[in-house]
């Protein structure tokens, strides 16, 4: 029962909620979860979730401690002594405001009466409306201030106890007597505003200030432990009801602790809402106000004017904005403020922390509803301090322009061009060009320009000879404020100067010029001549500058030729060098020519890679050089199988093109064969019985020589009844090869048939000869307009004839 005297001190600090659990049950409650070894502050937390109220709890207190005469046995040193000094700390016992689910909530305790008997306490949790902080969208300074976890205004409960503390009832206080005599006594105020004192009775310090209430127990009980200390101490205090009443977010009454303070209550309410004031909240006390908050003194002054410690019964109104202004433009902090009646332009520029960098001071803009429009005020410096502020008034600072008082400018061909101050070191042409670290050797010195701004803000122009001023033979120029002085760069050095390589270098592309840079410094520079590279002809071209030509001229470029021997010239000119602009062509050799590759596969002795030793190298040579076929090898099927080169690729796609500009008139795109490797037919019987002859074709790079075994059938395929692969009969023509396929098939177009060949060539098939290893194809024959327009009308008139039938059916069915 120790344990749960302790425990019921630790919940007088708990948020008071609707009650749910009897005394009964609490206390079992209790007894339970210590016996399981939950913490004071677990089985705290559990009760205040399962409705336990403060008074309920103070209650069963009263109870337990008249049914041990008033006292508790504690042990001298034993670990109650520390549980019971522990419990001298204070804690907040008022509402409390929480969240859950990551949603800002307010827990508001109400209290309501209803026919004479006490309702039960209710928690209403209330959300904050999303817009409180805003007024016709625009954020309004401060409002945010009671809407922030981490500013709570929650009181310090553990400050020293103010000597104008007012004990009330609720109150626990501690008695303690030492000296002669030890005792300690935890004592609360009862409703009637005494304690009741261990073997003497009750003492009547309710309404008496902590300082008066010591002296009185001191007085009373002096008598009694006359060679002994007294002293009387505040531990947790009593609860307070204050009213929160206006323009807050959840208006209502709420339990605070007896240290809470006007910021705190305003905070429980969750703030003000969308109408509510910042700068006169005032506060009630027995139907008289004892004094008004303005937020904005704390925010931006740090002063707790008016945030004074709330009594019971304490009444905090919150009335409407008088007055929200917007500012905008260059200052600090643009956005809406309250305002007080009488505050100024000047006033609203120090809350909006003064002017920023680059802000115009000497006037800003005012913009104010005037009955059914709007009106326009300049302010002038000296008169913000004046100019009162009314609601909805919307002020814009603005921008300097971009004008100097004091400042020239220097531009081009010096070591530091920029902006100078006029005047000390700077005064004429001369001490511009000298701080600015003088010319460098690219300037044009015979004439710069020198911009002067006229009266009207237009530029007019002063020629400046730099080189007689700099030399002394020309008479100085003095500078005016927001002069530009520019000097351009010398005409042959504005662009930037290049020559470029191409050809069988090993980087050929675009290199900055350089005087005196001769062919074979140029292609060192380009990392020397390729393999290919031709020592015979190298080409130089130089273009023609003549600015004093008056006639157009038919030559547009200067050619050089020369020769190279270990890379140097040694024909065409000497001791000659580049110029800008100049292109070097560094040429193939004629003689230079990569290995050219093909494959020979199949049924010969050596099947593989080649090499081709001459261009125009034959079929023939190939097959003796992999050593003739084989006894299996069907020559007469041997086929070349060959990649499309550039020009070939280029022809393709210019026909495919001219196919799609023509619509597909006169030629089918899908007909037009467009795969990367096309057959070549060829003859091979006839090229090795005569070589050199026209059926012995001359091969090229890429080419795959394929000689193929034996095969003794023949494949019919296309529109017959049975696509088949019968055995090669000798003297048989293509039509007794379809009969034993079957036929032709419906729709086939026989005029048409053709042979494919092993060896790629195609034959007609009425005018070809079936071969070992032939295929026959029977193309489909395409059908006219009029011909679908027909297979269309059976397939309607079938489709008609079926569903009168089916309702026939139907309709005899039902009568049946």
């Amino acid at each position: 029962m120790k344990k749960f005297l302790l425990a019921c001190t630790l919940l007088l600090s708990a948020v008071a909620s609707h009650a749910q659990m009897s005394d009964t049950q609490v206390m079992q409650y209790v007894q339970r979860e210590m016996k399981s070894g939950a913490s004071q502050a677990q089985i705290a937390t559990r009760l205040m979730q399962r409705g336990v109220t403060m008074q309920q709890l103070q209650r069963i207190r009263s109870q337990y401690e008249t049914l041990n005469g008033g006292r508790s046995s504690r042990s001298s040193g034993s670990d109650a002594d520390v549980l019971v000094a522990d419990s001298r700390l204070r804690e907040n016992n008022g509402s409390i405001r929480t969240d859950s689910a990551g949603n800002a909530l307010y827990t508001q305790i109400v209290k309501a009466t209803s026919a004479g008997t006490e309702d039960a306490e209710q928690r209403t949790k209330v959300h904050i409306a999303s817009g409180s902080n805003t007024i016709h969208g625009k954020a309004v300074f401060g409002r945010d201030i009671f809407n922030q976890k981490a500013l709570s205004f929650e009181p310090n409960m553990n400050i020293a106890t103010p000597a104008t503390y007012i004990v009330g009832p609720g109150d626990k206080v501690f008695v303690d007597v030492y000296g002669a005599s030890q005792k300690s006594e935890q004592l609360e105020v009862s409703p009637d505003g005494t304690i009741m004192v261990t073997g003497y009775g009750p003492i009547h310090i309710g309404g008496l200030s902590v300082d008066a209430a010591n002296a009185k127990i001191r007085r009373v009980l002096g008598q009694r432990y006359s060679s002994s200390e007294i002293r009387m101490t505040v531990g947790q205090t009593r609860t307070i009801s204050v009213n929160v009443m206006g323009e807050v977010m959840a208006p209502g009454t709420y339990t605070l602790s007896a240290f809470a303070s006007v910021f705190h209550a305003l905070y429980m309410a969750g703030g003000v809402n969308s109408l509510g004031t910042l700068r006169n909240i005032k506060v009630f006390r027995g139907g008289r106000q004892i004094t008004s908050v303005d937020i904005y003194d704390y925010i931006l002054n740090g002063k707790l004017t008016g945030n004074v410690r709330l009594a019971d019964n304490d009444v905090i109104m919150v009335g409407p904005y008088d007055c929200i202004v917007d500012i905008a433009g260059n200052v600090k902090r643009p956005m809406a403020y309250e305002m007080k009646k009488n505050e100024s332009v000047a006033t609203l520029l120090k809350y909006s922390g003064g002017f920023s960098t680059g802000a115009y001071q000497k006037a800003v803009r005012l913009n104010r509803i005037s009955g059914d429009k709007f009106s326009a005020y300049n302010i002038p410096e000296f008169e913000m301090a004046d100019f009162k502020l009314l609601d909805g008034d919307s002020v814009t600072v603005d921008t300097i322009l971009r004008r100097y008082e004091n400042t020239v400018e220097v531009r081009g061909a010096v070591y530091h061009p920029g902006q100078y101050d006029l005047g000390g070191s700077t005064t004429t042409v001369r001490s511009l060009i000298e701080n600015a670290g003088g010319l460098t050797e690219e300037a044009f010195t015979s004439r710069a320009v020198l911009h002067r701004m006229k009266s009207d803000r237009t530029w007019r122009v002063l020629s400046v000879d730099v080189e007689g001023i700099m030399n002394g033979t020309v008479a100085d120029i003095p500078l005016e404020n927001e002069d530009v002085l520019t000097i351009s760069v010398q005409q042959d050095k504005m662009n930037q100067r290049t020559i470029t390589i191409h050809g069988e270098v090993q980087f050929p592309g675009t290199y900055e010029y350089a005087d005196n840079e001769t062919i074979e410094d140029f292609i060192i520079q380009a990392g020397g001549l390729t393999d290919a590279a031709s020592m015979a002809k190298v080409d130089v071209s130089r273009r023609i500058i003549d600015p004093r030509r008056v006639h157009d001229s038919k030559e547009i470029a200067h050619t050089y030729s020369f020769t190279l021997k270990d890379g140097l010239i040694i024909s065409g000119g000497d001791n000659f060098t580049l110029q800008p602009y100049d292109e070097v062509y560094v040429r193939r050799s004629p003689g230079f020519v990569p290995q050219r590759n093909i494959s020979v596969e199949g049924e010969v002795m050596f099947a593989g890679t080649y090499t081709l030793s001459q261009k125009n190298q034959r079929l023939s040579d190939v097959i003796k050089a992999a050593g003739g076929v084989t006894d299996e090898a069907y020559i007469r099927g041997a086929r070349i199988e060959r990649p499309l080169n550039e020009d070939e690729k280029f022809r393709l796609n210019r026909l495919l093109k001219m196919v799609e500009m023509q619509g597909g008139s006169g030629l089918d795109s899908k007909k037009v064969s467009q795969d990367s490797v096309y057959y070549v037919g060829i003859e091979l019987d006839k090229a090795l019985a005569n070589p050199g002859s026209d059926y012995d074709v001359i091969l090229r790079e890429g080419d795959r020589l394929v000689v193929p075994e034996y095969s003794g059938t023949v494949k019919i395929n296309g529109n017959v009844m049975y696509p088949n692969t019968v055995a090669y009969t000798s003297g048989k023509s293509y039509k007794w090869y379809v009969n034993e396929a079957g036929g032709y098939g419906n729709g086939a177009k026989r005029s048409k048939a053709f042979i494919l060949y092993q060896n790629g060539k195609v034959s007609k098939a009425s005018k070809g000869k079936v071969e070992p290893g032939c295929e026959i194809i029977i193309p489909n024959k395409t059908r006219s307009a009029a011909e679908n327009i027909g297979m269309f009308t059976n397939i309607g008139t079938s489709l008609a004839t079926m569903v009168t039938m089916i309702a026939t059916v139907t309709n005899l069915i039902k009568t049946f």
